[in-house]
């Protein structure tokens, strides 16, 4: 079967690193970006010279139009989906609640949540037996944060990954007599560029000393766990949440 898998966010961190090594695991991938046009094309350019199947295709995973476009993009090119990662994803900067605007909140639920649904949607209508479809894997990206709360800097984003973690669960036990298995990870302090577009770029190693492995991950040990789950080597796994997070 041609293994197709979706990756928003697929441009840089966490979701390149799993592009890279999914591509290296037989898959067909489509890079998904927002704006970064040149970042994605480069993880393209990346699995291409590896002898890998690679296209980038942009959408604002908030956008319906945007997303279903996305979809069409990628039937059209790969054929039928049988992977997702649901990568994309946003912080802001470090507030209390009670300095947090209702524009932000909005923002940070229409990305990290209705995105992830609407992606999902669209999967499990390509995937499921229910609709013709050969089967396939959802791995959401949640986060540590979910179980943490996030007291003092994020605690809407903490939300958001908490519906994640509900969706995967509530998901999972919808699709999973039709082929569809749904998983999420949770990282925890990893070495990406989303700390410093909350400003704090630093974050990881200022907090490192509260991980009793006394250090940050890395994307590509995150990506390890992700591609996991989309494989056969997890075929009797759904409705997990896998926590990559050094114990904490």
């Amino acid at each position: 079967m041609n293994k197709v898998l979706l990756v928003t966010g697929g441009s840089r961190g966490i979701g390149a690193a799993t592009a890279l090594l999914a591509a290296q695991q037989g898959w067909s991938v489509a890079v998904n970006y927002t704006a970064n046009s040149l970042a994605a094309d480069e993880v393209v350019r990346q699995i291409r010279a590896q002898g890998g199947q690679a296209m980038s295709v942009q959408a604002d995973v908030a956008e319906e139009s945007q997303v279903l476009r996305m979809f069409e993009h990628i039937d059209a090119k790969f054929g039928r989906l049988s992977g997702l990662v649901n990568n994309a994803g946003v912080v802001d900067v470090t507030a209390r609640v009670d300095e947090m605007s209702v524009a932000r909140w909005k923002r940070m639920f229409d990305i990290n949540v209705i995105g992830s649904l609407i992606c999902a949607r669209e999967a499990v209508r390509r995937m499921s037996t229910r609709h013709g479809g050969e089967g396939g894997s959802i791995v959401n990206v949640s986060s540590a944060a979910a179980r943490l709360g996030a007291p003092g800097q994020y605690v809407d984003y903490a939300a958001a990954k908490g519906a994640i973690d509900a969706f995967t669960i509530g998901l999972a036990k919808e699709v999973a007599a039709e082929g569809v298995r749904v998983n999420a990870v949770r990282p925890g302090l990893i070495e990406t560029e989303i700390h410093a577009s909350g400003g704090l770029p630093n974050r990881v190693r200022d907090l490192q000393h509260l991980v009793p492995a006394q250090r940050g991950g890395t994307a590509e040990e995150v990506a390890q766990g992700i591609v996991w789950l989309l494989s056969d080597k997890a075929s009797y796994t759904t409705m997990s949440l896998l926590d990559i997070s050094g114990g904490r």
